[in-house]
C-alpha cells in the first residue's frame, strides 16, 4: 500500500482539475498543466479533493500509483506557485548571461556554451546566481541538471556550477615533499 497514493490531494482555491480519456488537466492562475495517466491508475475528482487509486491488483498498478499521487499533487502545487531552483556559479573569470530565448555560459572553455531555454521557463540571472522558475516541475528540475552538468564543481578549488544548498566536499590537493 503507498502512503502517498492513499492520501487524497486538495484542491485549492481557483484551481481546476479534470479527468477525460486519461488525461489529467490542471489549471491555475500559473497556467495550465497535462499529463496522461497509465491505464493501471484511476483518477477521480470528488468534493474538491483528487482521489488516485489503481485499477487492478497487479505490481504494476501499486508501483505507480505513488508516483502519479506524486505527479498530480506537483501539478496542483505547480499551477498556483512556481517550483524555484538556484544554481551557483564559482571561479574566477566565469560569467553567466541571459541573452533571448539562450543561457550563455562562459565557465572556461575556449568558447562560450549557449544552452536553450525550454518554453515555460523563465531564467534570470543576478551577479553569478542563476534562478530557474516554472510552473512544471519535473522540466525546472530538468533544465537545471543539463545547466549543472555543462561544468559541474570540481573538488579542488570548488570552480563549476553548483545548486544553491550543494555543499561541495574538497580534497586536500598534492602535497609538497620537504
Amino acid at each position: 500500500m503507498s502512503r502517498i497514493g492513499k492520501t487524497p490531494i486538495k484542491i485549492p482555491e481557483e484551481t481546476e482539475v479534470s479527468v477525460s480519456d486519461g488525461i489529467v488537466a490542471v489549471s491555475g492562475k500559473g497556467g495550465e498543466l497535462k499529463k496522461k495517466v497509465h491505464s493501471s491508475i484511476t483518477v477521480s475528482v470528488n468534493d474538491g479533493q483528487v482521489v488516485v487509486a489503481p485499477a487492478d491488483d497487479s505490481r504494476l498498478a501499486f508501483s505507480l500509483w505513488g508516483t502519479f499521487a506524486s505527479h498530480i499533487r506537483n501539478m496542483v502545487i505547480g499551477v498556483n506557485e512556481p517550483f524555484v531552483k538556484k544554481l551557483v556559479l564559482e571561479g574566477v573569470g566565469y560569467k553567466v548571461d541571459v541573452s533571448g530565448d539562450k543561457l550563455v555560459l562562459n565557465v572556461g572553455f575556449s568558447h562560450p556554451v549557449e544552452i536553450i531555454i525550454p518554453t515555460g521557463i523563465t531564467v534570470s540571472v543576478v551577479k553569478n546566481e542563476i534562478t530557474i522558475s516554472g510552473i512544471d516541475k519535473e522540466a525546472v528540475g530538468q533544465f537545471a541538471a543539463h545547466v549543472r552538468s555543462k561544468k559541474k564543481p570540481e573538488p579542488y578549488k570548488g570552480k563549476g556550477i553548483r545548486y544553491d544548498a550543494e555543499i561541495v566536499r574538497r580534497k586536500q590537493g598534492k602535497r609538497s615533499v620537504t
